[in-house]
C-alpha cells in the first residue's frame, strides 16, 4: 500500500535514529506485515573518510543499522500507530543475522524490503532485504528489537 505523505512523515519522525545517523529517506509501500523503504548514501556521510578512504565503500554495520531502521523500527512505528498506541518506546536490537552478497558505494541508493515474522509482546522481528536500484541483492537477513520506554 502506498503511504500518504502524512502518515509517512509521521514515522519517520518517529524514528529515534536522526541525522546523521538515519539511514532512511523515504517509505514507500506501508501494511501490516510488509514496508519498503529507501536510502541513498551520500558522498559525505561521516564514515567513508575512514572507511577505505581512497576507495569507500558503505560498512556492514551501516547496511544492518539501515535494514534495522526500515525492516524492525519504521514497521514498528507503523503498526503501533495502526493500534492507536503511544509513540513512547526505542526500538533496541536483540538479534540479527545477516548475509552480505554485496558492496555499495557511496552515491547508491538501495531499496529495503521488510517482511514481518512477528510483532507480538513489544518484539518485532523481520525479514529483510537490501538490493541497489537494478534489484543486486546486497544483504538479506533476519532482525529483531525489542520496544523499552
Amino acid at each position: 500500500m502506498a503511504v500518504d505523505l502524512e502518515l509517512k512523515q509521521k514515522i519517520l519522525n518517529a524514528i529515534p535514529q536522526q541525522p546523521p545517523f538515519r539511514f532512511i529517506d523515504d517509505i514507500i509501500e506501508i501494511s501490516d506485515d510488509r514496508i519498503v523503504g529507501k536510502y541513498t548514501y551520500k558522498r559525505d556521510e561521516f564514515f567513508y573518510k575512514g572507511h577505505f578512504p581512497e576507495k569507500p565503500i558503505t560498512p556492514g554495520v551501516i547496511i544492518l543499522e539501515t535494514m534495522a531502521q526500515t525492516g524492525v523500527v519504521a514497521l514498528g512505528i507503523y503498526l503501533e500507530l495502526k493500534k492507536n498506541q503511544p509513540i513512547d518506546k526505542t526500538t533496541l536490537f536483540t538479534e540479527a543475522q545477516v548475509e552480505f552478497s554485496n558492496v555499495v558505494l557511496p552515491e547508491e541508493t538501495v531499496y529495503i524490503y521488510g517482511k514481518l515474522i512477528y510483532y507480538r509482546k513489544n518484539k518485532i522481528k523481520a525479514q529483510v532485504e537490501v538490493k541497489k536500484e537494478n534489484g543486486t541483492l546486497v544483504a538479506i537477513g533476519e532482525l529483531a528489537g525489542v520496544g523499552v520506554k
